[in-house]
């Protein structure tokens, strides 16, 4: 009878699985006989645009992030956790897809690095697979709260080919998109805002001209047919409307909220978001407390414009951004709060991080809107320095994974995917490239090291940098083949141009390439020279050798960030109500409570 102990496992409580699931994961042969009877509950948390340095357990003292330093007290927190692109769109679908976003299609190859319009027809790509998808077929309920910037529609306004339902969640209550300055009416815009101006200046221009030969017919200064004025005009107006049915109504057509395939606020009604993205998160533990669940809550904190409930203004030390740093906070507070609620926290591995680095050219005069990276070098938009890649990684799981743990060894946002399979009792995907590997073994302490000896960061389809991690030496290199050229000269970012660009005049390519050992100097502010580094020719030699291996393994795909996938469509354009009237003011569900 004690040959086959599956039996035993399932009279066993729930709340008894945690040690249990410990010296299973340890066990080759267990995964496949007690794996599918003993799935923990999943809980993702990511916010967007949050710096590394801006929660209490990575080092700040000036905000108060009490509830994710709680986490970090209670798991696990890893120090050298790299976000796989440096801006949203990309950096979401390899966190989703364990795979760099090149190899979907869903980085920058034309100059656009991320989604610009719910109405484009670009996205995830169909035949990519997310971790909800295998989840969802291992019996898992899965459901996404928030923020999803991966694309609606390919062809027609209801085909919802790159919606989040069709790519492995049963739920989802959110934006489709992203919040943009335009969402908050008090806020400058920001979407398309020079060509928005030079559209605007030509409008103008050709408008004065047609008002010239107007006034010179009427003068009988000008001898033309009164037709040619009217078709110039009506050309005026169809030019202007053209352009300004986009770029003119981007609250409209942008900041929306959908559950699941239909539209309930457009626009949406920023002062109310946090609210009811919260308790969406805190209904769906509700519903599927029995287990087990997937829940990813992709918050729309940090990100400019920055939403604050009253309850929060005025409360910290750094103005509107330390404000919303701290709702933030209280966020994740409420939802782990529910977790305990339901006697699920021993049940639940719970993972906190942010997309990628803080927006350090988020700024309002003197006033500071984006993120601390820390010491780390760069920000947002940075492919290669560390204050552009380097988040927050804290994983909880009590009795399975060590409280108060820190971990110091390179990992990616793109090893979620393989672990949270493995959790799931799911098999990674044999068919294509993944280039995340499963953090369950260095959770637990069963493995010293990670299992990245290299990883490679990309800005767009440019490779910007590379690190090496030694793991005879423990000295961790960093190559740098390509850095954004910092405006005005000497400052830390590109003030004045949004984002720092991946490639042409806005970037120093260099040969040789610069060398760090971030091992010593993580803020990356010596760069090593032949002369001072005995291993400097090695080291370069034996990154280019991986790079190269690396390069072989990307195959040509549709780039799902071209112009003519980018440009928003008003037939692809989600809209509740009738097409061009989209409005709807308040979620039918709100007004039924």
């Amino acid at each position: 009878p004690n040959e086959d102990p599956l039996p035993l496992f399932v009279f066993l409580s729930r709340e008894s699985l945690p040690g249990l699931l410990t010296v299973c994961l340890l066990l080759p042969t267990c995964a496949s006989k007690a794996g599918p009877a003993f799935k923990p509950n999943i809980l993702l948390i990511m916010a967007d645009d949050l710096g590394i340095g801006d929660l209490g357990c990575y080092g700040n003292d000036t905000l108060r992030t009490p509830n994710i330093d709680r986490l970090a007290e209670e798991g696990v927190r890893l120090t050298q956790h790299l976000a796989a692109a440096p801006v949203c769109t990309p950096s979401r679908a390899a966190f989703l897809t364990g795979r760099h976003a090149l190899r979907s299609g869903m980085d920058a190859t034309h100059g656009y690095r991320v989604l610009r319009w719910n109405g484009g027809s670009g996205g995830l790509p169909q035949n990519e697979t997310t971790f909800a998808r295998i989840l969802q077929r291992q019996g898992y309920a899965t459901g996404l709260i928030g923020k999803w910037h991966q694309g609606v529609n390919c062809e027609s306004r209801t085909d919802h080919c790159h919606h989040p339902l069709n790519h492995g969640f049963d739920y989802f209550y959110g934006m489709p998109f992203t919040l943009v300055s335009e969402c908050h009416p008090g806020w400058p815009p920001q979407v398309a805002v020079a060509l928005g101006g030079r559209l605007w200046l030509s409008t103008q221009m050709m408008a004065l001209g047609v008002l010239t030969v107007a006034a010179g017919k009427t003068l009988g200064l000008i001898s033309v047919p009164w037709k040619f004025v009217w078709g110039a005009a009506s050309l005026v107006l169809l030019f202007f409307g053209s352009w300004f049915a986009s770029l003119g109504f981007v609250r409209r057509w942008n900041c929306i909220l959908m559950r699941n395939h239909d539209v309930v606020e457009q626009p949406m009604a920023l002062e109310s978001t946090a609210r009811l993205l919260s308790g969406e998160a805190l209904s769906f533990i509700q519903r599927h407390k029995p287990g087990p669940f997937l829940l990813f809550v992709s918050l729309l904190h940090v990100h400019v414009p920055l939403m604050t409930t009253k309850e929060f203004q005025g409360k910290s030390q750094h103005g509107l951004y330390g404000d919303n740093v701290e709702e933030m906070d209280g966020l994740v507070g409420d939802i782990l709060n529910a977790i305990e609620e339901h006697g699920l926290k021993n049940t639940t591995l719970t993972y906190f991080t942010s997309d990628h680095g803080g927006h350090l050219e988020a700024i309002d005069g003197h006033v500071q809107l984006g993120g601390w990276n820390g010491i780390y070098r760069g920000g947002k938009g940075m492919g290669g320095w560390e204050g552009g890649i380097r988040v927050p990684g804290i994983f909880r799981w009590p009795g399975v994974l060590p409280a108060g743990r820190v971990i110091q060894e390179p990992t990616s946002l793109m090893d979620i995917f393989p672990t949270v399979v493995q959790l799931g009792g799911g098999q990674v995907p044999q068919d294509r490239v993944i280039d995340g590997r499963s953090l369950v073994p260095l959770l637990q302490g069963e493995a010293e090291h990670s299992a990245h000896e290299f990883l490679f960061h990309y800005c767009g389809e440019h490779l910007h940098a590379a690190r090496w991690h030694d793991k005879d030496s423990g000295r961790l290199w960093k190559v740098h083949y390509v850095t954004p050229r910092l405006h005005p000269e000497g400052a830390g970012a590109c003030y004045g141009h949004g984002l720092c660009p991946c490639s042409g005049p806005g970037v120093t390519h260099h040969d040789p390439p610069l060398l760090f050992d971030l091992s010593g100097d993580p803020s990356e502010a010596q760069p090593l020279a032949p002369g001072s580094e005995p291993l400097y020719g090695a080291v370069l030699a034996r990154v280019e050798q991986a790079v190269r291996e690396h390069r072989r393994t990307l195959s040509p795909v549709p780039p799902q960030l071209s112009p003519g996938r980018i440009a928003w469509k008003p037939w692809l354009q989600p809209c509740c109500g009738h097409f061009p009237f989209c409005s709807c003011s308040q979620d039918p569900a709100l007004r039924e409570a």
